[in-house]
């Protein structure tokens, strides 16, 4: 991407339409994290295995920004009902805050159903 990429530019959530698939709660800074807040986003795709392909992937995306990895998880997102589950964790990464997941999903599908569970791989 550009350098023209900025905090304020960056989409809060990048999730595939629908299906089940890994996703990462991250942190965005600036190259000068003291002078502006982090951004937490959400990324999740069917096309990475592992969480640390959805990490290598948007690391690459947001470059020059920093990235830290908060947690993961699995989202299921069914598109036709308008429901997305927020659940499980990461081995590498550890669980995410589903909770603080599913807030920033909710901003962005405002019609959705959206619930968290603890349970789950």
């Amino acid at each position: 991407m550009s350098s023209t990429l900025t905090l304020d530019t960056i989409p809060k959530v990048d999730i595939d339409s629908s299906g089940i698939f890994k996703y990462i709660l991250m942190n965005v800074y600036d190259k000068n994290k003291e002078e502006k807040p982090p951004v937490i986003i959400v990324r999740g795709y069917k096309r990475c295995n592992y969480h640390s392909d959805i990490y290598d992937e948007v690391q690459e995306k947001l470059h020059p920004l920093d990235c830290e990895v908060l947690g993961g998880g699995r989202i299921s997102h069914d598109s036709d009902l308008k429901q997305i589950q927020i659940y499980g964790y990461s081995q590498g990464y550890g669980k995410a805050d589903h909770d603080i997941t599913a807030k920033i999903i909710k901003d962005f599908y405002t019609d959705y159903t959206i619930t968290t569970s603890d349970e789950g791989y």
